[in-house]
């Protein structure tokens, strides 16, 4: 299998062989709060992560009007427009969340969902996009990306190989990254599937591959990293039982820190592949060794 080249998203490389690149999701598990999205911030930077990421809609775009006004209590008031509505962020908050990463000296970048908030988004002048799985049948939308020339980190749920492989050819840039996913929240481990991760390797093998993986624990996104996932991605969370949709499968902050503590350790014991005797064997060696 040959190694795809690498992609400078901010100060770094993402690519096989190189450091891995964790992304903390906080996506909508802010809850419209603006104190809490810098707390998921302040918990991403204390975790190791090396990036944040938000999500963006124009609602009344993305959805219809026979969607938003369909009945759901929720925190904002009656119906599924008011919680849409309550989520979403605009410019005095996202000016607000450029300023605290980087005072943290963290990325942070969102999936935008339709062509305004990519514009929207791209006058922050981001280290990267991220498209999120949904969004990637929309031709127009992964096109609108390509105005601004910065990577685009692109997940795979909800997808055959033949949808991958034409979103790969519409983008057409070299500073692609396809992560493996599983839309469900939470997902089951027999439907993880990481096996994919490497059969990605091996249909893109000059574009990185990683993983966004949205299971309850930590075992598969480690194990992802383990098996050469470039990028490891989980949604984040202050408490699993806060009310949202995507809290339960989320990563508290404790665990996020083990698991970036559980990369970093393996990347450091990873190794070459050479066998050797190492210094610190030496006296071992002529301690226990009775032959040779």
């Amino acid at each position: 299998m040959s190694s795809p080249k690498s992609v400078r998203i901010g100060k770094h490389l993402v690519g096989h062989g190189q450091r891995t690149f964790v992304i903390a999701e906080i996506g909508i598990n802010h809850n419209g709060s603006l104190d809490t999205t810098k707390k998921l911030i302040d918990a991403a930077v204390d975790s190791g992560c090396d990036a944040v990421k938000f999500q963006k809609r124009t609602v009344d775009v993305v959805y219809t009007a026979e969607e938003l006004a369909k009945p759901r209590e929720n925190p904002f008031g009656a119906t599924n427009g008011d919680l849409k509505r309550g989520l979403e962020f605009g410019k005095k908050e996202y000016t607000e969340i450029d300023k605290h990463c980087k005072s943290h000296d963290i990325l942070w970048s969102a999936s935008c969902w339709d062509e305004a908030s990519v514009d929207f988004i791209g006058a922050f002048d981001v280290s990267f996009f991220k498209i999120a799985s949904a969004s990637l049948t929309d031709d127009n939308l992964l096109r609108r990306h390509l105005k601004y020339n910065k990577p685009v980190i692109l997940s795979t749920g909800m997808s055959d190989m033949a949808q991958v492989e034409h979103a790969a050819e519409v983008l057409d840039t070299d500073d692609l990254v396809i992560l493996h996913c599983t839309s469900t929240y939470p997902s089951k481990p027999e439907e993880l599937n990481l096996e994919v991760i490497n059969t990605l390797r091996r249909r893109f093998p000059k574009i990185p591959v990683g993983y966004s993986g949205h299971e309850v624990g930590l075992g598969p996104s480690f194990a992802a990293a383990a098996m050469g996932a470039c990028v490891i991605e989980r949604h984040l969370t202050l408490d699993r039982s806060m009310w949202g949709s995507d809290q339960s499968a989320s990563v508290e902050p404790g665990g996020m820190k083990r698991l970036v503590d559980y990369i970093r350790e393996f990347e450091a014991s990873r190794g070459d592949g050479v066998k050797v005797v190492y210094d610190s064997e030496v006296p071992i060696r002529k301690k226990l060794r009775r032959v040779g």
